[in-house]
């Protein structure tokens, strides 16, 4: 089957206030990829995400995203253009005042469902498919952080979005749930969703392969291994008691690291 473009640019550069942040980005996507957004922070792993959604505006080149051209995308279009994408937060961003079944009522009908019958089999459906099903009557503060991500996770994808662009969801895990968080994502690509996620982790890219793209001296470069990407090892106490071993992207030149994803139980050495 063909495959379908997703998104297209040519000779894009990126701004943030004036900033240059990418230059010269070429970028093809279909649907069903699983694509991984590799590079320090402040390389412009978030900006390019926000460019997708009308979040960050694009003035020059080539931009195509779901057939809107992003050059010349006007403020009206923009809902129109979010409701084929779901967005995973690091920081949650739920509704703390109410349910998480209300949470996820809320995103539907501003998106136009009325039907509260439809609106409840939507709900059910997509906490099934995080297996979050019973947990619908909970308020957000009652679920651990891996929970509130997997309703993140629902919520992206109330509207059978073509698309999924997480932005460090795994930053306030402890390492055995963003694995789980990860392998959910996955699961959900070979579904025939397209999944696009900005990360330090490069062992999420050992056990779940995908395309790796790299931000490096504003610009992005599509590579086939990880021998030039500069890395540590780091050894932190998980959710769970264990120490576990971390590979991670080394962010700064006084080698300040994120923490973020395990490589390999450590309890038994």
């Amino acid at each position: 089957m063909e495959k379908k473009l997703l998104i297209k640019y040519v000779d894009v550069d990126i701004y943030q206030r004036e900033l240059l942040v990418l230059k010269n980005v070429q970028l093809e996507v279909h649907n069903g990829e699983f694509i991984y957004l590799l590079g320090k922070v402040g390389s412009g792993k978030s900006s390019l995400l926000k460019t997708f959604y009308g979040e960050v505006p694009v003035y020059s080149g080539v931009a195509g995203v779901l057939g809107y051209d992003l050059t010349a995308l006007k403020d009206a279009d923009i809902p129109y253009l979010r409701r084929k994408i779901g967005i995973v937060f690091q920081d949650f961003q739920l509704l703390t005042d109410r349910t998480i079944n209300a949470n996820l009522e809320f995103v539907l009908r501003a998106t136009g469902w009325k039907d509260k019958v439809l609106i409840d089999e939507q709900i059910l459906g997509v906490l099934k498919q995080v297996n979050m099903a019973n947990k619908g009557y909970k308020m957000p503060h009652e679920l651990s952080g891996g929970e509130q991500q997997r309703i993140v996770i629902a919520r992206a994808l109330l509207n059978s979005p073509e698309m999924i662009l997480a932005d460090e969801p795994t930053g306030n895990l402890d390492p055995e749930t963003g694995k789980e968080l990860i392998e959910l994502l996955y699961k959900i690509c070979k579904s025939g969703t397209t999944v696009i996620i900005a990360t330090h982790n490069l062992n999420w890219l050992k056990l779940f392969p995908g395309r790796i793209l790299r931000f490096e001296d504003d610009e992005v470069k599509e590579i086939y291994n990880l021998s030039t990407v500069d890395t540590v090892k780091i050894q932190v106490i998980a959710e769970n008691n264990k120490i576990v071993e971390q590979t991670v992207v080394i962010d700064d030149d006084d080698d300040d690291v994120n923490s973020e994803v395990t490589a390999e139980d450590k309890n038994d050495e």
